[in-house]
């Protein structure tokens, strides 16, 4: 069994940019990308998912996405905001905020593009980006804590995949 099973989550479906949201950081999710992610969390709890803390970017549309995720799991956890997760926020950043929580065992953490897919190939020991469709969430896990070295990718969903599941 893993040390800490991390699960990285890409925001839900959000209103475009544009005149109607100047100020990006409130953008939210429309409400069909709303229903999506609560689908999509459903094949979570189809597979088993779950998790101990959430932390999401302070951005309106990761942390309703973060909110969605912790309703519909069977045990709901905490949820906590992480500047390093929002679009500005780095790599080492993000390491350090898993590292001062990777004690929960199972962790997710819900940013944006490109940043969360460059985060999971860091985490994994590739120079390829993944790929993460909004909705997308995979599985990370490590065997040392605070982790160290590289993971090993458990799995990959798209939301497609995980609606299906539901």
């Amino acid at each position: 069994m893993a040390t800490l099973e991390l699960y990285l989550i890409r925001h839900a479906v959000a209103a475009n940019r544009g005149d109607r949201w100047p100020d990006d950081a409130k953008r939210p999710l429309t409400p069909g990308g709303m229903a999506k992610m609560r689908k999509a969390a459903k094949g979570l709890v189809k597979l088993g998912v779950e998790i101990d803390e959430i932390l999401s970017s302070p951005l309106v549309r990761a942390r309703q996405t973060a909110d969605i995720v912790a309703e519909m799991l069977k045990a709901v956890p905490p949820i906590s905001v992480c500047d390093a997760l929002a679009p500005a926020g780095t790599p080492a950043a993000v390491m350090q905020e898993i590292a001062k929580h990777a004690r929960k065992g199972r962790l997710a953490l819900v940013g944006h593009e490109p940043n969360i897919s460059e985060l999971a190939a860091q985490l994994i020991g590739t120079r390829t980006p993944i790929v993460f469709k909004k909705g997308s969430i995979c599985r990370i896990d490590f065997d040392v804590l605070p982790p160290k070295g590289h993971g090993r990718l458990v799995w990959l969903a798209t939301p497609k995949m995980l609606r299906r599941m539901a």
